[in-house]
C-alpha cells in the first residue's frame, strides 16, 4: 500500500481518508436508490431528468445534497439509465376514396383542456400476436382521455376510444379532432360521433407524421416507458395498458406542462 501510494504521490492518510469519503457518499446515497425503485415501479422506464424532479422533495427532507448531475452518474453507477427504444409498424391506411379534411390543428392557440383532441393507433404484441391500441389524448392537458386495445384495425374498434372520451368531457363547446388521414378516423361512423357533439375534424395534410406528433410522442411515451414486455395474451395486455395510462395520467410529470402531471394540469383547468 505505501509503495503505491508513493507511486501515485499521495500519503496512505490521504487515501484512507478519500476511500472513507467514498464510504460515506455511498451510505448517505443509499436510500436514494431505493427511492428510484419505487418510483420505477410504477414508472418503469422514467428518465433522470423527471426522477430528479420527483425525487427533490425526499432529498430536501432527509437533507441529501445530489444535484441532478450527481443523480446521472448514480444511476450510471449502478447501470438504472435508461436506454431510448425505437419500434415501428405501420398504422394508417390513407390511400382511400373518403374524404379528408383540413389541418385545423396547426393553427390552433390552446388555453384550456377539451379544445382539441388528438388521436392514433399504435400496435402492441402479447404471445397471441399482434394488438392495437387506439388513444385520444387532451391537446391542452396531455391527459389519455379515451383509449381501446383491439386485435384489428376496424372502425368500429377505433370508435370505442372515442366513445370513452366522448362519456368522460364535461364541456359542451366546439372542440376540435385531430389524425391522421387513416381511413378509421375518415369514416362515416367516425365522423358522425363527431358531429353529434360538435367537434370539428381535423386531419395531417400528406404523410407528414410531425403534424400528428403530439399524438405520436404519447404512444412513445407508453411504449417506451410502460409498455415495454411482451404479455401472455389479451386479457393480460388490456390490464396492463390501463394500469399504465393511470400511471401516465396521474403520476408521471411532463416537461411541458411544468413538470405537472396530466390529470393535474386537466383536472385544476376544469
Amino acid at each position: 500500500m505505501s509503495r503505491s501510494c508513493r507511486l501515485i504521490g499521495i500519503s496512505r492518510q490521504a487515501l484512507y481518508q478519500e476511500l472513507q469519503r467514498k464510504r460515506e457518499k455511498a451510505r448517505t446515497l443509499e436510500p436514494v436508490l431505493s427511492w428510484v425503485h419505487q418510483i420505477r415501479r410504477d414508472l418503469p422506464r422514467l428518465g433522470g431528468r423527471k426522477l430528479y424532479h420527483l425525487l427533490q422533495p425526499e432529498l430536501e427532507r432527509q437533507d441529501i445534497k445530489l444535484g441532478r448531475d450527481g443523480l446521472f452518474d448514480l444511476l450510471r453507477l449502478h447501470r438504472l439509465l435508461i436506454a431510448p427504444t425505437r419500434q415501428y409498424r405501420k398504422t394508417t391506411q390513407s390511400k382511400h376514396w373518403m374524404r379528408k379534411y383540413p389541418n385545423l390543428y396547426q393553427d390552433m392557440t390552446l388555453t384550456q383542456p377539451e379544445q382539441a383532441y388528438v388521436s392514433d393507433i399504435t400496435y402492441l404484441e402479447s404471445l397471441e400476436g399482434v394488438h392495437y391500441l387506439s388513444l385520444v389524448t387532451d391537446a391542452y392537458s396531455r391527459k389519455i382521455v379515451g383509449h381501446y386495445v383491439s386485435d384489428n384495425l376496424s372502425t368500429t374498434s377505433v370508435v370505442q376510444a372515442l366513445d370513452q372520451m366522448l362519456s368522460e368531457r364535461t364541456s359542451r363547446g366546439t372542440a376540435i379532432h385531430h389524425s391522421d388521414r387513416g381511413l378509421q378516423y375518415c369514416s362515416a361512423l367516425y365522423q358522425s360521433r363527431l358531429a353529434t357533439q360538435d367537434i370539428q375534424p381535423s386531419m395531417t395534410t400528406g404523410y407528414d407524421c410531425y403534424q400528428n406528433a403530439l399524438a405520436e410522442r404519447i404512444n412513445g411515451i407508453l411504449k417506451g416507458e410502460f409498455l415495454i414486455h411482451k404479455y401472455r395474451n389479451r386479457q393480460e395486455l388490456e390490464q396492463v395498458v390501463k394500469e399504465s395510462i393511470n400511471a401516465y395520467n396521474y403520476k408521471r410529470p411532463h416537461t411541458s406542462l411544468g413538470m405537472k402531471t396530466p390529470a393535474a394540469v386537466h383536472e385544476k383547468a376544469n
